[in-house]
């Protein structure tokens, strides 16, 4: 296995911001660096032990995605290249796969989620409501069944630390506009249909997923940040799917499961990860990239 980067350390650039799983550097006024790590987190907790190849994949898969549906939206990448900011080797070998340039833009204060399949938060709602953030579906549906038509379903951005909430298309209107709202649907329902109809074919069903945008200089909508990933997506395979039951997924299903077998308390420090465990997750993140992008 490739060697992890559980935590990047870049001098020659300012640190703006350090997430769950990204580091973001400051450039110019124009332009940041998003380095996406090997760490993983489950039950909002970063794990001290990170997936080796996990953050480069992440990084890949996403390039791979706003190159393929820049014809929908245009995307938050730049030109410049990673030479270009990180003229020290050192740093730039370090970060090398898992970098990328993009340009800063006003980011929206929603995330944009779209659901294929009821699963999740969403099934919750079903069962107690018949519906899904306010929008009716059939009656009878079974736990991962496919949906009659893909839905959007926003939430609020939380703070760290704090979890995101759903909110109906009415409020994404009073934070965005009715003009913008009504955009940033439109296009993440196109993007979540072209990416589940590219997806399936290589066999993977792309249950749901989570779109963030940005404004640029002139106003225009873009899409920013991670994309269509097993992070970012419930990625499931085609070959095991069956309606009815929580499907196995390609991303850190291992280390959830192996985490509830555990005595912790799901609060911070998050205990290490066994090897064994640490494998198999890495696996099946390169097991989702090679179907992918076949």
């Amino acid at each position: 296995m490739p060697k992890a980067l559980h935590t990047s350390h870049i001098k020659s650039l300012p640190l703006l911001h350090s997430g769950k799983v990204r580091e973001i550097y400051d450039i110019d006024d124009k332009h940041m660096l998003i380095v996406t790590t090997d760490r993983i987190s489950a039950f909002d907790v970063i794990m001290p032990t990170p997936i080796p190849g996990k953050g480069a994949i992440l990084n890949e898969v996403t390039q791979f995605w706003l190159h393929r549906l820049s014809h929908i939206i245009p995307n938050h990448l730049s030109d410049l290249k990673l030479e270009d900011v990180l003229p020290d080797e050192k740093e730039r070998a370090e970060v090398a796969g898992h970098a990328m340039v993009v340009k800063k833009l006003k980011a929206l204060p929603i995330e944009a989620i779209v659901r294929g399949y009821i699963i999740g938060s969403g099934w919750k709602d079903y069962q107690a409501t018949g519906a899904i953030c306010g929008i009716q579906l059939p009656e009878g549906l079974q736990l991962a069944d496919k949906l009659p038509e893909p839905i959007y379903t926003p939430s609020t951005k939380a703070a760290v630390g704090a979890h995101d909430e759903n909110i109906d298309y009415t409020q994404s209107v009073e934070l965005l506009g009715e003009e913008l709202a009504r955009q940033v649907r439109d296009v993440s329902l196109a993007l979540y249909k072209e990416a589940a109809d590219y997806a399936l074919e290589r066999g993977i069903i792309i249950a749901d997923t989570k779109f963030e945008f940005g404004l640029d200089e002139d106003g225009r909508l873009t899409l920013i940040d991670e994309v269509l990933t097993p992070d970012s997506s419930r990625f499931w395979p085609k070959d095991q799917y069956a309606p009815g039951s929580s499907p196995v997924s390609f991303d850190k299903q291992f280390v959830r499961d192996y985490l509830e077998t555990l005595d912790w308390d799901k609060t911070a420090p998050g205990p290490e990860l066994p090897e064994d465990i640490v494998k198999k997750t890495a696996e099946k993140y390169e097991q989702a990239k090679q179907l992918l992008m076949q």
